[in-house]
């Protein structure tokens, strides 16, 4: 389950480089004014661990875990992300933790995670989200082995228009992959895992992210632009329709020579439509990537094999799912998401906390 997990350990060998934080350059860092509205209308208090009745892990990662949790004010179900602070510090990614929290702030829409608060104790960070009960597409994924070109579609049309939106808020999400995409009681795509998000004016030069979708430019560390989201979403639908990633090799090391050989094979069931789609998405030349261009997201929209979608329905939810996930809502059901061991947790310490000043006001 990765709500957050930087360092998955399992399926495709994941591995993740990355160049020395202070490789990005100044223009790339979150402290220009952020062009994202305050949000509105949800009263977003200062939590603390007493607000919450921790219950059963739902995910685990090298910073920590994820925990569904009940307010014991309003007695609704919400997720809670724990992360080590000595974790997060040892790994260098302070500063990805914070970007995480300020963006999750700042973003509001249909399919994309809902940050309802973060806090602190000596120890750990938390951060409370929505706890979107439909599991991750991944093991939707899995279980059907393939997605037929339909259902595909579709879930590529929500992730289109969250990206869409991201980048018209000058953010670079640079994780997208079916573990970071959950699925809501309906069957609706939920954007989750901000930690590699940057928001960015121009060009970003970390490594980061799941080497079966990172694009060739990451991988040779030249500067890069929003387009790597585009690349990637090429390289979800071609895992969702084929039911293994284009670039897949047993090795890290293997798989990113592939993704700079750039040689991909289509099955020969893809329909034409979106071998074309494709074809101009997983493409390393950025002066013809579609999403890159001219008219930016608009080309990728308004290509044949989105042709029957009708966007603004689709962002209205007003499109039925074609999935609807066997949860009870609202019940705290966890039955889609995998079994973790539980382990004694030290959560609301107090006394020393050596790495508070990387966090101020988290």
């Amino acid at each position: 389950m990765e709500y957050y997990e930087q360092y998955p350990h399992h399926h495709h060998h994941h591995h993740h480089f990355r160049q020395p934080e202070q490789a990005v350059p100044a223009s790339a860092s979150s402290h220009h004014k952020s062009l994202l509205p305050q949000r509105s209308g949800i009263s977003k208090g200062k939590y603390s661990l007493k607000d919450f009745q921790i219950m059963r892990t739902l995910g685990t990662g090298s910073f920590g875990r994820v925990h569904l949790v009940r307010s014991v004010h309003n007695g609704r179900y919400y997720a809670m992300k724990v992360l080590k602070k000595q974790q997060v510090v040892k790994m260098k990614q302070i500063e990805h933790t914070n970007d995480e929290r300020h963006m999750l702030k700042l973003v509001e829409h249909p399919f994309i995670i809902r940050m309802w608060g973060t806090f602190q104790d000596a120890k750990n960070l938390f951060m409370v989200i929505d706890y979107i009960e439909g599991g991750e597409l991944f093991s939707l994924l899995r279980k059907s082995h393939r997605f037929p070109n339909p259902v595909a579609k579709f879930y590529a049309a929500e992730v289109t228009l969250a990206l869409d939106y991201l980048h018209s808020h000058n953010i670079i999400y640079r994780d997208l992959k079916p573990e970071n995409l959950l699925l809501d009681r309906n069957g609706h795509i939920k954007i989750t895992d901000f930690g590699f998000a940057k928001e960015v004016v121009t060009v970003t030069w970390t490594l980061c992210g799941t080497p079966d979708y990172i694009a060739p430019e990451v991988i040779t560390t030249k500067p890069y632009n929003k387009s790597v989201d585009w690349w990637s979403l090429g390289v979800l639908i071609f895992e969702m329709l084929a039911g293994y990633t284009p670039f897949y090799d047993a090795t890290a090391m293997k798989t990113y020579e592939k993704i700079l050989q750039g040689k991909v094979n289509y099955p020969p069931f893809f329909h034409p439509d979106v071998v074309d789609l494709l074809s101009k998405l997983i493409m390393a030349d950025l002066t013809r990537r579609l999403g890159n261009l001219q008219s930016g997201s608009q080309d990728i929209k308004s290509h044949p094999w989105f042709g029957e979608v009708i966007w603004e329905k689709l962002l209205a939810k007003d499109i039925e799912t074609p999935y609807e996930p066997p949860v009870v809502p609202g019940v705290g059901d966890t039955s889609l998401f995998e079994m973790y061991p539980e382990e004694h947790l030290d959560y609301g310490a107090t006394g020393d906390d050596p790495y508070g000043q990387y966090f101020v006001g988290f």
